[in-house]
C-alpha cells in the first residue's frame, strides 16, 4: 500500500532551476549585456528594460529548453532568476516579444563574436582529428530542416524533407560540437544559396576560437567550386562529397578496377578505394578526388543478383591522407546529426515561437549562445581533476561528450534553497542531490576570472 502524504504550505525560498547560476556565471565573462544595451532600436529609444536584460532573459529560458515567450512569466516572481542572470529587471511576456520583434539583425555580429570569445576562454578542450597529415579541428557545416508543419509563420515553406518548415544552416567546431555560426533560412531555400558567404564568416569565428588547422566537411548538396575557393582563400582544408549528377557509375567502376585497391568485406561484395585528379576551371592545379566504389553480386543473405549493384561515393579532398582514411574522416561528419537533434529536441527549438521570420532568426541566434553555454557545462562536468574524489555519480558512465538533455536534467533543472544575509546571497542543495560536487566545481570554475586575451577578428 502506497503512503498517503500530507501536503503543507512552507515559506522557504526554493527554486527549481539552480543551473541558471551557471548560465549567469558564463554570460558574465562576455560583454553581451553591455554591447547590446548600447544599441538603440527603432521605436524603442526609452528602454525601461535594457536590451541586455532582454537577451539575457531569453538566453536563460533557452538554456532550460523553454523557447516560448510565455515561459518568462513563471520567473517574474522568482528573485533567483534575476539575481543569477544579473538582470536589473525581468521582462514580461509582451515586452520580451515586442523587443525581440524589433531587433532584426542588429545583434547578430555581437552575439556571434561574444559566443566565439566565450568558447575561446572557457572550453575545457577541443576534440581534434588525428590523421596521417596532422591534427585538424573538424568544422562540420550542414543544413537541417525544422518541421513547422501546420503553422502560418513567415518563411515556412516546403523543405527537401517534404514537410513545411525552415532550413537553417549550422556550423559546429570540434568533436564536441561547439556551435560557431548559425543562420535561419526559409524552408524552400537551396542549401548552397548563400553558403560561400556563410563559410567566409564561419572561418573567421572558428579562427577566433582556435589556432588549430581547420578541416571543413560538407555533404553533396554543397558540391560547389565556390566553397572550395573560400577554403583556399582562408587556408582551410576540406572534404566535400561530390554530386555525381550525370556521371556514369559503370565508368567509375571501370576506373576503380583499374586504379583502386580492392577489399572483400563479404562474399559477393567488393569495395575499391582510390584517387584521381581533375582539372577544374579557376584552379591552377588539378583537384584531388577520392572514390569508394562498391559492387554487389549477391545480397547479404547470399542470393545471387541478376545484375550487380554499383554504389559510388566520391569526395573532393585537399588532404594527402590515404583514400580509406579520407572516407572514414567524412563518415565521422555524420556525428553532426546528433548536434542538430540536440538543438531541435533537447532545447525544443525546432518549432520556433514567433510568427515573424526576423524574430525567429534572432531567437535562433540567442539559441546559439545558450547551446554553447550548455555544451560548456556538459564538457566541463566531464573533467575529473587529479587528486580529488570522483565527483561523477555512479549512474553516469564515463563519456567524451554529454548530451544537452542530460545537462539540463542533471545540472540545470536542479532544486535549491535561496537565502540572503548581510547582503550576501546563498544557495543550498538537498542531501539527495548526487551532482553537488560537480555542480560546485562548475560554478567555481566559471566564476574564476580568466586571463583576458586580445582577440582580433580575422579579415574576410
Amino acid at each position: 500500500m502506497s503512503i498517503i502524504f500530507t501536503i503543507q504550505d512552507g515559506n522557504e525560498r526554493l527554486t527549481n532551476y539552480a543551473g541558471l547560476a551557471l548560465v549567469g556565471a558564463l554570460l558574465a565573462t562576455t560583454r553581451i549585456t553591455e554591447r547590446v544595451s548600447g544599441i538603440v532600436l527603432p521605436d524603442c529609444a526609452d528602454q525601461k528594460i535594457s536590451n541586455g536584460d532582454i537577451i539575457t532573459s531569453m538566453t536563460g529560458l533557452l538554456s532550460l529548453g523553454m523557447p516560448s515567450f510565455a515561459s518568462i512569466e513563471q520567473f517574474r516572481g522568482d528573485p533567483f532568476f534575476a539575481q543569477s542572470l544579473g538582470l536589473n529587471a525581468c521582462p514580461s511576456e509582451s515586452i520580451l516579444r515586442q523587443r525581440l520583434d524589433g531587433v532584426e539583425t542588429a545583434f547578430d555580429a555581437i552575439l556571434k563574436e561574444e559566443s566565439a570569445s566565450l568558447l575561446r576562454q572557457r572550453m575545457p578542450s577541443l576534440g581534434l582529428l588525428s590523421t596521417s597529415a596532422g591534427r585538424f579541428a573538424p568544422l562540420d557545416v550542414d543544413v537541417s530542416p525544422f518541421d513547422n508543419s501546420g503553422s502560418q509563420k513567415e518563411g515556412v515553406s516546403l523543405t527537401y524533407k517534404k514537410y513545411e518548415g525552415f532550413a537553417p544552416i549550422m556550423a559546429y567546431l570540434g568533436r564536441e560540437g561547439y556551435l560557431v555560426n548559425i543562420e535561419l533560412r526559409e524552408g524552400k531555400q537551396h542549401c548552397q544559396l548563400g553558403t560561400p558567404a556563410f563559410l567566409r564568416e564561419t572561418f573567421r569565428y572558428a579562427k577566433r576560437i582556435t589556432s588549430e588547422k581547420l578541416l571543413l566537411r560538407l555533404d553533396a548538396g554543397n558540391d560547389s567550386q565556390d566553397n572550395i575557393v573560400e577554403c583556399v582563400t582562408a587556408g582551410v582544408d576540406w572534404i566535400i562529397t561530390r554530386n555525381l549528377r550525370k556521371e556514369s557509375l559503370t565508368d567509375w567502376l571501370a576506373l576503380a578496377k583499374q586504379t583502386g585497391t580492392a577489399s572483400h568485406p563479404r562474399a559477393g561484395k567488393t569495395v575499391w578505394r582510390g584517387e584521381t585528379c581533375r582539372d577544374v576551371p579557376g584552379h591552377a592545379k588539378p583537384l584531388r578526388i577520392v572514390f569508394e566504389v562498391t559492387e554487389r553480386t549477391s545480397t547479404l543473405t547470399g542470393q545471387l543478383l541478376l545484375v550487380s549493384e554499383i554504389e559510388v561515393d566520391t569526395y573532393w579532398a585537399s588532404l594527402s591522407c590515404p583514400p580509406k582514411e579520407i572516407v572514414d574522416l567524412y563518415h565521422d561528419h555524420g556525428t553532426s546529426e546528433q548536434f542538430h537533434s540536440e538543438i531541435k529536441t533537447d532545447m525544443h527549438l525546432e518549432r520556433l515561437p514567433s510568427t515573424w521570420f526576423a524574430t525567429n532568426a534572432v531567437i535562433l541566434m540567442v539559441g546559439m549562445v545558450a547551446y554553447n553555454v550548455l555544451r560548456l557545462c556538459g564538457q566541463e562536468s566531464l573533467q575529473e581533476p587529479e587528486g580529488e574524489a570522483e565527483p561523477r555519480p555512479a549512474y553516469r558512465r564515463p563519456a567524451t561528450r554529454r548530451r544537452l538533455r542530460i545537462v539540463i536534467q542533471d545540472v540545470m533543472a536542479v532544486a535549491c534553497r535561496l537565502t540572503t544575509h548581510a547582503r550576501a546571497w546563498r544557495i543550498s542543495f538537498g542531501q539527495y542531490f548526487p551532482w553537488k560536487a560537480v555542480w560546485t566545481r562548475l560554478y567555481r570554475t566559471f566564476t574564476t576570472p580568466v586571463k583576458t586575451e586580445t582577440l582580433v577578428m580575422q579579415s574576410p
